[in-house]
């Protein structure tokens, strides 16, 4: 049975009576030690008594830390090896599986991780998968963004962890299949290609792609150009960026959600958010711009420009307790909305601070790593919504207020994605302890005893959360590596002053500087 931090372990019937036992662990003398302090409760009945083990975790210290997050991921791993080996995504409940593109998806999202986590058995297993079974000669339409952040960058990262060459060729393959979706009209990539046809197309509604999409493939296909010496896969994304850098429609360095194949142009303009369809594009501005050496002033003006739009137009802080957050903006008028996609930001914002860039970054990332965590502490599983409105008149009793729709837990990674960049770069242990505290809720709520994990329709109900039946690729690629290097002790593993972490958290190396 799950261990969980403040429930019952397991409830056992004897028939005969036994004696009240304390269960107690030493104290560990270094600082972070895990004590476990446990009680037998006796209740007796007509008929028979129960027994309830309570154990209290009050605190652990790395090195159970570490290994509780491996277990957590061979047992997501145990899950998809037994029911959806070789195939996109699992369904933990019903022990099956579902296909996306059909490739492998969460084979490849996951290689990298196991490779950071020492599990050399699984890491052999699933390579020879790629070697004897990963085919990209398929009659298949996959999604340019979503191919490229989880398979490219899969293998480009574990081409760099592992030195293996196959790694490289398999993203080479699939590189070149991707480069369809640039011949288009204005340049701009369409959304959807072929990669077994060699054509490509927008998607069946529109003829627009999302600007987060064609803007969060550029470090992947600039490490592929610089690997191979064939540039033509850094000059397709540098010229969606040389034109985005341009356009017109911008506010304040904010970028609307979707662009235009044809024209080239932004479309459904006046609309702003940190969120889905615009999320990666800031991010991106940084990475690349770190990736690439700090060379690329374009990238740094638009990022620069974008922080400052953001603290313009979109951070407010709350009535009741004054929580800072990233709301929208839709044709001037403000709505206090703020997707827990948009936790990426305080980690982002670290990360540049780290990197020269203003201070007060810094302060902004601090308080909205905080509100980040009320998201989780705030709801009654401890797990975030998809999506949180805030409260902005001080008269109301919570910060937080999730509307039904938006009650869902996908497993995503963004909150502990930043908590790990706060915790390399202050050390201050809350962000640790903060991350154990969902590990700890991710295990109560969401694991499925026989293997596997699953999104949760209703973060509101602990009694009754509503399991969805799936396991994103994305709870192995990114949210427990990123909960592995927070309780990591070595600096060094993924130093952030050598490695640049994809949208998909898959390590790239920083290019080393040009000689001057």
């Amino acid at each position: 049975p799950n261990l969980q931090k403040d429930g019952n372990v397991s409830d056992t019937v004897g028939g005969e009576k036994q004696e009240q036992e304390a269960v107690q662990e030493e104290e560990g003398e270094e600082e972070g030690k895990e004590k476990k302090i446990g009680f037998l409760e006796e209740t007796q009945t007509s008929s028979f008594i129960i027994f309830r083990l309570f154990l209290f975790v009050v605190s652990t210290g790395p090195a159970d830390r570490l290994e509780a997050v491996r277990d957590a991921f061979r047992h997501a791993w145990k899950g998809y090896k037994d029911h959806a080996w070789g195939h996109d995504e699992l369904k933990p409940i019903s022990k099956s599986f579902s296909e996306w593109f059909g490739l492998g998806l969460t084979l490849i999202d996951s290689l990298d991780t196991m490779w950071i986590m020492g599990l050399k058995e699984e890491f052999a297993e699933a390579r020879r998968w790629v070697e004897k079974e990963l085919s990209f000669d398929k009659n298949v339409d996959v999604n340019l963004f979503e191919t490229t952040i989880r398979i490219l960058g899969g293998l480009l990262s574990c081409y760099h962890l592992s030195g293996d060459q196959l790694f490289l060729e398999k993203a080479k393959d699939l590189g070149s299949r991707l480069m369809p979706a640039f011949k288009t009209p204005s340049k701009i990539p369409f959304s959807d290609v072929n990669i077994g046809k060699g054509t490509a197309h927008p998607p069946r509604w529109t003829s627009d792609s999302t600007v987060a999409e064609v803007t969060s493939i550029q470090l992947e296909f600039r490490e592929l150009s610089r690997l191979t010496q064939e540039p033509q896969y850094q000059e397709v994304v540098n010229e969606v960026m040389k034109m985005v850098h341009t356009l017109p429609g911008k506010h304040d360095g904010l970028v609307p959600m979707f662009i235009n194949t044809n024209s080239g142009q932004f479309t459904h303009k006046g609309v702003f958010t940190l969120g889905a369809r615009a999320d990666s594009y800031y991010e991106y501005l940084l990475k690349q711009w770190i990736q690439g050496g700090k060379t690329e002033d374009d990238l740094l003006e638009d990022y620069l420009q974008a922080i400052e739009g953001v603290k313009k137009h979109l951070v407010r802080k709350t009535g009741p307790n004054m929580l800072t957050f990233i709301g929208e903006l839709s044709h001037n008028r403000f709505n206090a909305k703020m997707d827990h996609l948009v936790c990426f930001l305080p980690g982002t914002l670290a990360l540049g601070a780290h990197n020269g860039l203003p201070g007060d970054h810094m302060d902004l990332a601090v308080q909205l790593m905080e509100t980040c965590h009320q998201m989780y502490v705030q709801m009654e599983t401890g797990l975030s919504p998809e999506i949180a409105h805030f409260s902005l008149q001080s008269s109301d009793g919570r910060d937080v207020v999730v509307k039904p729709a938006d009650r869902h837990n996908l497993l995503r990674p963004e909150t502990v994605e930043s908590l790990f960049y706060m915790y390399r770069f202050t050390k201050d242990t809350k962000y640790r302890d903060w991350g154990w505290d969902i590990l700890q809720n991710f295990n109560k709520y969401t694991k499925i005893p026989d293997g596997g994990y699953t999104s949760i329709n209703n973060v509101r109900d602990p009694v009754n959360p509503g399991p969805r039946d799936k396991m994103e690729s994305f709870f192995l690629g990114e949210t427990l590596k990123y909960l592995y290097l927070l309780f990591s002790d070595d600096m060094k593993l993924l130093s952030l002053d050598k490695y640049i972490f994809n949208t998909e958290a898959h390590p790239l190396p920083i290019w080393p500087s040009p000689p001057k």
